[in-house]
Parts: C-alpha cells; sequence; structure tokens
C-alpha cells in the first residue's frame, strides 16, 4: 500500500504564494506520473497539474497557468505546487495524486493514490 501525505496548506491573502508538498512511500514519483487536484465545498474535485514519469511534460489547468508550477524529485520522492498570484477562488482542499497508469491526466481515476488533502485558503 502507498502512503500518500501532502503538506503546506494555510491561509494567505490574494496574491500571496503557498508551496505545497506531497511525499509517498514506495519509489511512486520514479516510476509514474503525478498530479494535484482541489475540490472547493460543494463543488467537485478538479484537476490543477500533471507532471509526466520523467517530469518532461506538465500540463496545467487554465485557471492556474502562468501561476502554479508542478515539480517532483523522483530521488527524494517527494512532489510539490508552487502557487503564487493565488486568489480567493483558489481556496480548495488540494490534494495530491501519485501512480498515473494510463488515460486523461485530467482525471482522478488515472492515478491508483492519493492523499487526505491539505487545505488552501485565500483570503480576499
Amino acid at each position: 500500500q502507498v502512503h500518500v501525505t501532502e503538506s503546506g496548506g494555510g491561509l494567505v491573502q490574494t496574491g500571496g504564494s503557498l508551496r505545497l508538498s506531497c511525499a509517498a512511500s514506495g519509489r511512486t514519483f520514479s516510476s509514474y506520473g503525478m498530479g494535484w487536484f482541489r475540490q472547493a465545498p460543494g463543488m467537485e474535485r478538479e484537476f490543477v497539474a500533471a507532471m509526466s514519469r520523467s517530469g518532461a511534460a506538465t500540463a496545467y489547468a487554465d485557471s492556474v497557468k502562468g501561476r502554479f508550477t508542478i515539480s517532483k524529485d523522483n530521488t527524494q520522492n517527494t512532489g510539490d505546487l508552487q502557487m503564487n498570484g493565488l486568489k480567493p477562488e483558489d481556496t480548495a482542499v488540494y490534494y495530491c495524486y501519485v501512480g498515473y497508469r494510463g488515460g486523461r491526466v485530467e482525471e482522478v481515476g488515472s492515478y491508483d493514490y492519493w492523499g487526505q488533502g491539505t487545505q488552501v485558503t485565500v483570503s480576499s
């Protein structure tokens, strides 16, 4: 069983920055791609960003493009999401998904493992 843990969430003002981190047991980052998703209250979980196994390819939701940057360190088995220029609409619980096994990177069903999430709140 792979355990995934997110950290780095918190409360920040509009325009501020946060860096989320994801740690997972096993060689999940070196063997598979990863993704970040978020879920706001009363909303469906939505895709934020994804990175391929090698790190050569990335994908972002239009709503975060140019503000968020996904990265991962295969040697440390960790992944990060740098979030700049935060807006109130970015408020959500952010989830790290690892173990990409094919299909659309924008769909949670394309990943095998995920964590409990970390809360990000952006005040206006």
